[in-house]
């Protein structure tokens, strides 16, 4: 299928790598000491395939190091619906249960979790920027401790390199659309890196905003006539009704482009991003330290810096995108 062009930090990033593979090997077995079923709350903002992703994955880790759904583990699987109401009761059901652990996916339920409790261990996983949403400590870089509650995998986009990608496959393309919630965190600097690889690619950015995913299909309607293509971000509430946008894309023949690579086969022409599965695997690894009796404040969190290029032939069919040989020469993988 092709290469995966990987993106190390260095020397940090092996180190740490090497302490969580040392820490999970060397700790105690995966039960709690008191014998009883351990118990992890999971409060995602939305469903859509990359969160969805995400969750599987860290749970595949957890199982891997020997938590066993039903036997020694039990989840309380809970989703705000990108209400963030919703998300801040979330919270307080499970700090109020006294969880054993909580797992954060996304932004704005992770703050949730974090401005409720100082106690209850928690991993997050598909948080953009974990120090500017106050989730670590603002002196907490990738690849270092946080000395808090909290540890976790965060996301960050390679976002000029998207950009830069899915213009050679519209050269012709000068004006992009995208479409983001402002109230959350992630999207916000998502669109601030958007606007300066635009500017440095010569490119005018038309964005419009919504506050929830009822307005999707609307604000994709109105791009329509403005932008020769759209590309999308890591804002979940967009995310969460995808489809609405593919429909206007495939009518109006508008290429539509995507920063999650689970969003290709829901009809993105293309994506050059993360694997979900795991950026929640690799949060599922720390929890499975923690649960083992490794603080998470000694846990070092981080970004997953595995980046994959996929493409959806039969998408740039329907939205008038001829691909070039050498795009699907360098592709990961091709859906037809």
């Amino acid at each position: 299928m092709g290469r995966v062009r990987t993106h190390m930090s260095g020397v940090g990033s092996a180190a740490a790598a090497l302490l969580v593979g040392l820490l999970v090997t060397q700790t105690a077995p995966a039960r709690a000491e008191n014998g009883k079923m351990v118990r992890v709350g999971v409060t995602q903002i939305a469903s859509h395939a990359a969160l969805d992703a995400d969750r599987k994955g860290f749970e595949a880790a957890l199982a891997n190091a020997g938590f066993k759904e039903g036997v020694s583990i039990v989840y309380d699987r809970q989703n705000a619906q990108g209400d963030m109401q919703q998300a801040a009761a979330i919270a307080k059901k499970f700090i109020d249960a006294k969880v054993d652990l909580i797992h954060g996916i996304a932004t704005p339920t992770t703050q949730a979790v974090v401005k409720g409790t100082g106690k209850i261990p928690i991993v997050f996983s598909s948080i953009t920027d974990p120090v500017n949403a106050g989730i670590v400590p603002k002196d907490s870089a990738p690849g270092r401790k946080t000395g808090t509650n909290v540890t976790g995998v965060s996301d960050l986009w390679p976002v000029f390199l998207q950009m830069e990608t899915y213009s050679k496959f519209v050269p012709k393309a000068k004006k992009w659309g995208t479409i983001y919630n402002p109230a959350e965190a992630n999207s916000v600097m998502h669109i601030k890196a958007m606007r300066e690889a635009a500017k440095k690619l010569g490119l005018e950015l038309v964005e419009v905003t919504i506050g929830n995913s009822r307005e999707v299909a609307k604000a994709a309607a109105s791009l329509v006539g403005k932008v020769q293509a759209i590309t999308i971000t890591s804002d979940n509430t967009t995310v969460t009704d995808l489809e609405s946008i593919v429909a206007v894309c495939s009518k109006h023949k508008i290429p539509l482009f995507a920063g999650d690579v689970d969003s290709v086969s829901r009809g993105a022409v293309a994506a050059y991003g993360l694997d979900y599965y795991l950026v929640g695997y690799s949060a599922g690894k720390k929890a499975a330290l923690v649960l083992k009796g490794v603080k998470p404040g000694d846990i070092p969190w981080g970004p997953v810096e595995k980046f994959s290029l996929v493409i959806n032939e039969k998408a740039a069919r329907a939205q008038g995108v001829t691909i070039a040989p050498g795009l699907l020469k360098k592709a990961d993988k091709v859906l037809r």
